[in-house]
C-alpha cells in the first residue's frame, strides 16, 4: 500500500528533483525515486546485486569507487535496501550523491522555519540524529547570509531560503 510521503534528491553539484520536497504516493523508497524520476523527467540506473536492487546512477554521476547513491527516511539511513523500506504516511525521503571516507557518508543537513523570520540549520548523521551545523550559511536569493550556531534571521521578502556547509549534502529549500 503506498502512503504519502515527501522526497527530494541531491546530486552531486546541484539539486536533481525538489528542492522544497514534493509529495508522491510510494510504498518504498525505490518507488518513491521512480515517481520522483517521471515528475522531474531525470534518468536513474537499478543495479541487481547479491543484497537485491541497487541505486547505481541518478542523472549524470554513476557510482564508482567510494562514492554513490544512498537514501534517507526520516533524516536516518535504513538498515535495508530502497525497496524493503516500508514508507508510512508523512515520511521524508532524502536521495544524494555521497562521498565516503573512513568516517563513512557526509552528514545532512535540515533546515528549520523558527518564529520570527530565523531560519536553523541542523546536520543528521546516518543514524538521524540532528546538532547544530555550526558553521553554517544560508542561500537566500542568491546571497550569502551568515549563521550563528546555524540560525539566522532574515528581513523582509525573500524567495527560497537553503543550508550549506562544507562537507555536508544541502539542506531542504524553504520560504
Amino acid at each position: 500500500l503506498a502512503a504519502r510521503v515527501t522526497i527530494r534528491v541531491e546530486g552531486k553539484t546541484q539539486t536533481i528533483f525538489a528542492p522544497a520536497p514534493r509529495a508522491v504516493d510510494a510504498a518504498n523508497a525505490l518507488q518513491a525515486l521512480d515517481l520522483a524520476s517521471l515528475a522531474g523527467e531525470f534518468y536513474y540506473h537499478v543495479a541487481t546485486s547479491s543484497f537485491g536492487p541497487y541505486v547505481d546512477q541518478i542523472g549524470r554521476f554513476p557510482a564508482e569507487a567510494q562514492s554513490g547513491w544512498v537514501f534517507k527516511v526520516n533524516g536516518a539511513s535504513p538498515p535495508v535496501g530502497a525497496d524493503k523500506v516500508e514508507l508510512r504516511d508523512g515520511d521524508v525521503v532524502l536521495w544524494y550523491f555521497a562521498e565516503f571516507g573512513p568516517a563513512g557518508g557526509p552528514p545532512t543537513l535540515d533546515l528549520q522555519r523558527r518564529p520570527g523570520g530565523c531560519y536553523q540549520a541542523l546536520k543528521q548523521d546516518d543514524r538521524g540524529t540532528s546538532t547544530v551545523a555550526t558553521g553554517a550559511v544560508l542561500v537566500v536569493d542568491g546571497r550569502r547570509v551568515a549563521t550563528r550556531a546555524g540560525r539566522a534571521c532574515l528581513k523582509g521578502r525573500h524567495g527560497l531560503v537553503r543550508a550549506t556547509l562544507a562537507g555536508a549534502v544541502r539542506s531542504n529549500a524553504l520560504r
